[in-house]
């Protein structure tokens, strides 16, 4: 029996985005899909559009939220597949064949991972995430940074709980870190498993949530371990950028 996946995409205004990432979910060769979508009351044109698809769709909500956090949580409350995965307004699954190969990668496993690949607003590709997927992961392993995007993590849904509503940028952190603290088995896929559009919230608020995460870390890894982690953060980044220059010259 193939474990059903319940795929969450939160929007609000995106006109521009919503099909795209709405076809890579309903394009997928996997059957067991159960597909949500949860719009904070559009205005722009996107209701419409995810009106098309609505006889594909397990539930549609549009209603007004209180954040891109309490909107995930309407859709994790409405959930009943075996695992979870949010693919938001802009974001993709990798390729139609995709779920089917996490799933194939291993059997029951509490977590699967995989890479990420970034594009900008026109759509072209920036490549891997700076952050590379580590080879093995758990709860300790966001201590150097955010190493796997939230879409590219199929959780199993009966070891969540909601995302944290104290944070307005990083939940998605601390959602992560919870859910590997309760996990006894995490799959490297070694596949890309998302496409992401850079510029978030979280991009648009960088400073705000660099401070939620440093405090998402001291909570878990301690604040003299934590900002000694962020001096190795700083000097690889720094070290980063300087090979990335170099290249580019």
């Amino acid at each position: 029996m193939q474990p059903k996946l319940s795929v969450i995409t939160i929007v609000y205004n995106n006109v521009k985005d919503i099909e795209r990432t709405m076809l890579s979910v309903l394009n997928q060769n996997y059957p067991n899909i159960e597909y949500l979508v949860i719009d904070g009351a559009s205005t722009d044109g996107t209701k419409e559009i995810i009106s098309k698809y609505a006889g594909k769709l397990a539930r549609f909500i549009s209603e007004p939220d209180n954040g891109i956090y309490d909107a995930m949580n309407k859709g994790l409350a409405l959930a009943t597949g075996d695992y979870v995965l949010f693919m938001n307004s802009g974001d993709e699954i990798y390729a139609y064949e995709t779920v089917s190969d996490v799933f194939d990668t291993a059997a029951s496993a509490d977590i699967y991972y995989g890479e990420t690949e970034m594009f900008n607003e026109q759509w072209q590709s920036l490549g891997q995430r700076r952050h590379c997927a580590p080879e093995n992961f758990n709860w300790k392993s966001f201590k150097y940074g955010m190493s796997i995007s939230h879409q590219a993590i199929y959780i199993k849904r009966s070891i969540v709980g909601p995302f944290d509503l104290q944070y307005k940028y990083s939940a998605d952190i601390d959602w992560i870190i919870r859910a590997a603290k309760n996990a006894s088995s995490i799959v490297n896929t070694h596949i890309y498993v998302a496409k992401y559009l850079v510029g978030g919230i979280s991009k648009k608020k960088h400073l705000a949530s660099l401070q939620e995460r440093f405090k998402i870390f001291s909570k878990y890894y301690g604040l003299i371990p934590n900002l000694i982690n962020h001096v190795v953060i700083a000097a690889s980044l720094g070290i980063y950028f300087v090979r990335h220059r170099k290249t580019n010259d």
